[in-house]
């Protein structure tokens, strides 16, 4: 689908390219020349299979600079993913088949085939015993040569080949170099590209004969645990390590008694797992007191805050082999001071857990929490929790309010959840199990966090949905399509061990197919009918979550294992459940094999829509508005699960957010094809985050929304359902102009509100004629988000404005501009 459009601009984009080498044509050109294919062995062949050319196999001509024409894809990022010794052969139908080694040993390999050797298929590893699968007897080895390239010493294979064969890699080469110099365009340019250029004027013209509908949910969430966005962030749990289930599979540096601190003389601290309080909470904590005096201390997320006259919710699974004791449960701030306590009694021999309320009598944001056992003996503890009672919507087990509210405050249509990587894991044994974050939380299972650290499951599925239910979103869960994360580590010492590591196994299959289909169950069953829905109804929630939407794969490296995988759970979900919108992958990049593999087999299975994800910057979203005007409308929907605008050193700021803002007034107008979309990542909490950008920074104090957050915000809280086309003149006639300069006109049908948004990425001022028939005169509401391209701390201005069938407004440098006009229209359609 992808190459389409690539090649349908080519002929163009070369002839305009200022990176082409090639400024006439020559006309006495070889038939054919020396072909040499390669992979640097400086980089383990990282940058990909390369090419040089040579009219007699002794001058040697690089091509496009280096370019990688094809990438290993196997293993994990960074450490991983090796080309090494590539062997390139043409079969008898003229495709060029790769083979390389995946990391030297001469017993894993990889295979990749492509007509063109510009697109490539989907990739396929195997080992030394399959080799002959791949590899056919009457395949002779090209020659190894060595041979110099830009005085570099390289080694790989030579064989002749037609000069137009060369001729159209070179011209790949030098249209990738014109596209990427144009996706490098930046504000930090700005002042050299637009100098002397005035002020701009435009007419804009709507056509409300013309509208169409478009999806009602184009704004969402994608919530993942990452930079600590569940425990420590969402999660309104305090205590850090609560249940002793940290491990050095978690981190490196953890252990089951990480956060713990056993203060004091007389008491011995002991980790055991003979009488577990459940078997998927395997480890306790066993405070041996000889003598009172010592304290089991918990320092929580970077402290714990806590406010005066808040009530705080203890809770402790306790037992004692021996007589009954008390233990003192006290907040201490940094200092050493109490802040509050109550005392709790450990007289059972078995599990039982005990409550108390701990209301502090002063603020604190460095506060801990102290176990202090009062009387000689062992008390055997395990699951000590904090939680604020005030929780969004006073939910018991629930969210950070404050979070909560953020998330709320963007207005959301759906939820995506958890994850992401998270969903898919790194490796078949990290993939999210579902039915390990519900029922009550001694029974859930934790795990180790792909993103390197913990996850209680605390927040788990019945979380998700309920919170879901509360900001009346649609719930998206994400299940892995039976496969690993591509970019999961290899396991030294075993053959294949890495990426998708063979998927689940078959035969475990139709277990891992029902898993999904009980989820649907948990989410939609009848209780009396059904065993997971029953466990959702006695959790508190006897009416179905309605689920609609379910994810199946997060942006999957598209192999035969997946699409054996994923065909198998789709067919499943179709025929159970035709009410259910299956929500399909096409890897994690807008080109590539793997979007074009998976645009292939949604297109043949029929999948209802499908989830694309990049990340890319500023000026690829300028420069690619027209992405979904281009997009077949009589295939999949499309859910943009993952974007976001990204500049070197990943600041969040005026520049990324117009860039997005631009683009979504492009999804606006394409929302008959697009249905839904998410930035991502959604939350990072400060000194933990292991990507950037992000939407929302957060601390244990604060909630630090981003520039970014308040264009979601500008077009969640003013979304619609029919778009209205409309015509625009602009005095200048510059691409690079007009390219900065976007609008969408939507009409809201609940409300009959029109919604018009205006941005502009230039450095100076739009003067906009907006005419509109039938619009009476009115007031309407104006929110601005303006600023320097730099800046990161700027919110949007609220104000007032007149509006009527014809009326004028200027749309400042820089800016996102939303007029709400309340609904005035004559001959509303």
């Amino acid at each position: 689908m992808n190459g389409l459009k690539l090649w349908a601009a080519l002929g163009f984009c070369l002839c305009a390219s200022s990176a082409a080498a090639h400024v006439e044509d020559v006309m006495n050109e070889p038939d054919s020349v020396y072909l040499f294919s390669y992979a640097t062995v400086s980089d383990d062949g990282r940058s990909g299979l390369k090419f040089a050319w040579s009219p007699d196999g002794n001058k040697w001509f690089g091509i496009g600079n280096g370019y990688g024409y094809v990438k290993c894809d196997y293993g994990a990022w960074g450490a991983e993913k090796r080309m090494l010794k590539p062997e390139l052969r043409r079969d008898e139908n003229g495709v060029w088949h790769c083979i390389w080694q995946l990391n030297g040993n001469g017993k894993e390999f990889a295979h990749a085939a492509s007509e063109d050797l510009m697109k490539w298929k989907r990739q396929s590893y195997f080992t030394d015993k399959q080799f002959a699968t791949y590899v056919p007897e009457e395949w002779k080895q090209y020659p190894a040569q060595s041979v110099l390239i830009d005085g570099a010493q390289e080694h790989g294979t030579v064989q002749k080949i037609a000069w137009d064969e060369v001729n159209r890699l070179i011209q790949f080469a030098d249209y990738r170099a014109y596209k990427a110099q144009l996706h490098d365009e930046r504000t930090e340019q700005d002042a050299q590209r637009f100098a002397g250029l005035n002020t701009v004027n435009m007419t804009l013209t709507a056509c409300p004969d013309s509208a169409k509908s478009i999806s009602d949910k184009l704004i969402g969430i994608f919530f993942e645990d990452i930079n600590y966005g569940a425990d420590g962030g969402l999660y309104a749990e305090l205590i850090q390590n609560r249940d002793f289930e940290y491990s050095l599979n978690d981190r490196q540096e953890w252990n089951s008694t990480y956060a713990w601190t056993l203060k004091g003389e007389g008491t011995r601290m002991a980790v055991e797992t003979a009488e577990p309080l459940h078997a998927n909470n395997p480890h306790y904590v066993v405070l041996d007191t000889k003598t009172p005096g010592a304290s089991l201390i918990n320092s929580g997320f970077d402290g714990i805050v806590v406010r005066k006259g808040e009530k705080y919710d203890f809770s402790v699974f306790a037992r004692t082999p021996g007589k009954s004791g008390k233990i003192r449960v006290s907040l201490q701030d940094g200092k050493g001071n109490e802040l509050a306590s109550e005392v709790v009694t450990v007289a059972s021999r078995n599990w039982k857990k005990q409550t108390a309320v701990l209301i502090p009598q002063a603020d604190a944001d460095d506060a801990v929490l102290v176990l202090s056992p009062q009387k000689q003996g062992k008390y055997v503890l395990d699951m000590i929790s904090l939680f604020p009672q005030h929780t969004f919507k006073g939910r018991k087990n629930g969210l950070r309010a404050d979070l909560a509210q953020t998330l709320a405050d963007l207005h959301p249509r759906f939820v995506r959840f958890p994850g992401g990587c998270v969903a898919h894991g790194n490796g078949i044994d990290n993939i999210y199990r579902w039915k390990n974050s519900i029922g009550p939380l001694e029974t859930r299972k934790p795990m180790r966090n792909l993103w390197g650290y913990h996850q209680t499951m605390g927040l788990g599925y019945y979380e998700y949905f309920q919170f879901c239910e509360d900001i009346g979103a649609e719930p998206l869960p994400v299940l892995a399509a039976g496969v690993p994360c591509q970019n999961s580590a290899c396991i030294p010492g075993k053959l294949l061990s890495g990426g998708q590591q063979g998927g689940i196994p078959m035969e475990e299959m139709d277990e891992y197919v029902q898993d999904i289909l009980d989820l649907i169950a948990y989410a939609n069953g009848d209780p009396k009918q059904n065993k997971w829905a029953k466990m959702r109804a006695e959790a508190g929630h006897p009416k179905p979550f309605n689920l609609k939407y379910i994810g199946i794969g997060n942006e999957d490296l598209i192999t035969d294992v997946f699409e054996e995988r994923f065909t198998m759970i789709y067919e499943a979900i179709k025929a159970q459940h035709p009410e259910i919108t299956v929500i399909g992958t096409v890897g994690p990049f807008y080109e590539g094999t793997d979007y074009e593999e998976g645009w292939e087999l949604a297109t043949r299975l029929n999948v209802p829509m499908v989830d694309e994800h990049y990340y890319n910057t500023p000026g690829w979203f300028i420069n690619n508005q027209d992405y979904y005007d281009r997009y077949d409308r009589s295939k999949s929907k499309v859910y943009l699960g993952e974007y976001a605008a990204h500049l070197p050193g990943r600041p969040n700021n005026i520049e990324t957010a117009l860039a997005e803002a631009l683009y979504l007034t492009a999804v606006e107008r394409n929302g008959d094809v697009v249905s839904m979309t998410s930035y991502a990542p959604l939350l990072a909490k400060e000194g933990h985050t292991q990507w950037n950008p992000d939407l929302i920074y957060f601390n244990n104090k604060e909630v630090k929304p981003t520039v970014g957050y308040y264009t979601q915000q500008l077009f969640g809280q003013n979304s619609g359902d029919t778009y209205i086309p409309t015509e625009r003149k602009v005095d200048n006639t510059r691409m690079d102009v007009q390219k900065r300069i976007a609008s969408s006109v939507i009409r809201d049908s609940r409300t009959g509100d029109l919604i018009v948004k205006l941005v502009n990425l230039l450095p100076v001022s739009i003067k906009t004629a907006v005419e509109f028939p039938g619009l009476t005169n009115s007031s309407a509401v104006l929110h601005v988000l303006s600023g320097k391209p730099s800046d990161q701390h700027v919110r949007p201005q609220e104000s007032t404005i007149n509006v009527s069938e014809k009326f004028d407004y200027e749309m400042p440098a820089y800016s996102l501009s939303v007029v709400r006009i309340p609904s005035q229209l004559k001959n509303n359609r």
